[in-house]
């Protein structure tokens, strides 16, 4: 059914002003009859003047030349088989851009024009998103300098005088330039992670997970590092239902989570694995994993940032970008993930899985 005025909404029970985009409607002689309230509130153009203007009057948009589009499009007088403009930016006065899409109603195919639909949307929130796209590169463009200024200048520096240094020296240079390759990489899988999700093209190869002895396994390895070993409590409710999930991703969220507590946070870093409620719908059980710590925790007022590009909770370096992949993972899995305050006053973050069993096993 092709929807041409406001009799037509009202049919409908839609009322035009209830629409989040702009909805300009003009009859067969080019005169406004629908003027909703997201274009009164994007144009800047009070309602009672555009009803009953000229289109081209009512909302005089130019392309980014310059050039009038109502008549370069001439919906009424121009080709008949023309159902339509697609969308595309276009300016109003004073240079303020909007994204309008047009539709031509007709009473036949190749009949004349009975009603014009436009569509009027705010740039804004594209805006937006290519802010974050550009200060997504600005941060990859300065994480990438340092270290890669460092290999360049380590290599160049042992290749033109390698006969001066001692064993000792080059193994020191060697192993900074070993760190800082390992950095690098690292930020490019920050990258392409971000760049699955965005994209929705996130990949979980599922398959049985233990998780408390994957727990066990980030544990060791910082106790290895030098970590005191009572640092951390692991603390697992058993019986823990069979979990189906992508290892790496899971090792990648536990990764980042406990690195968190252990270099923003103070105190006991405890990790509770507990049977939960599924989060997936049709499912009865699912598997929760606690991290909190007893340092100063996340601002209340910060809390609904935690998981978004580039925030950091302290000055001591990161992209900002690893809570955003985690909350990406724990979503492509079906979970979920919350951050909020632990009985010991730090951060406390807990996501739940769906045990996610293939069918055959089910």
């Amino acid at each position: 059914m092709s929807v041409g005025t406001a009799g037509d909404l009202a049919e409908l029970g839609i009322d035009p002003d209830d629409l989040p985009d702009g909805l300009v409607v003009a009859d067969e002689h080019g005169r406004v009859i629908c003027f909703n309230a997201a274009a009164v509130r994007i144009t800047s153009v009070p309602a009672q003047e555009a009803l009953g203007q000229r289109l081209d009057k009512a909302l005089p948009l130019e392309d980014l030349e310059g050039r009038r589009w109502w008549q370069l499009t001439d919906p009424y007088t121009g080709l008949a088989i023309r159902t339509g403009q697609p969308e595309r930016n276009l300016l109003l006065p004073g240079g303020r851009e909007v994204l309008v899409t047009a539709r031509y109603v007709r009473t036949a195919p190749t009949g004349p024009v009975r009603r014009v639909v436009v569509s009027v949307r705010d740039t804004e929130a594209r805006r937006r998103t290519e802010r974050s796209h550009a200060e997504l590169i600005a941060t990859v463009a300065h994480e990438l300098r340092s270290p890669l200024t460092s290999v360049k200048g380590f290599t160049a520096t042992l290749l033109a005088k390698w006969a001066r240094f001692t064993d000792d020296q080059k193994r020191l240079m060697l192993e900074t330039v070993d760190a800082d390759a390992d950095r690098v990489t690292r930020l490019i899988a920050e990258l392409l992670d971000i760049s699955r999700i965005d994209s929705g093209r996130l990949e979980v190869r599922r398959q049985p997970v233990d998780i408390g002895a994957a727990v066990g396994r980030h544990i060791q390895a910082y106790v290895a590092a030098g970590q005191p070993a009572d640092r951390f409590l692991l603390r697992l409710e058993q019986p823990l239902p069979a979990l189906w999930a992508d290892p790496d991703k899971v090792d990648q969220v536990l990764s980042n989570l406990i690195e968190n507590a252990v270099r923003h946070g103070e105190g006991t870093v405890t990790i509770d694995v507990t049977p939960a409620a599924s989060p997936r719908e049709g499912e009865d059980t699912g598997t929760s994993v606690t991290v909190s710590d007893e340092g100063a925790g996340i601002p209340e007022e910060s809390m609904n940032r935690v998981f978004t590009r580039f925030w950091r909770g302290s000055k001591r370096g990161g992209t900002g970008l690893g809570l955003y992949i985690v909350k990406g993972i724990v979503e492509a899995h079906g979970g979920t993930i919350t951050v909020g305050r632990a009985p010991g006053g730090g951060a406390e973050f807990r996501f739940t899985l769906p045990v996610a069993a293939p069918a055959y096993l089910a």
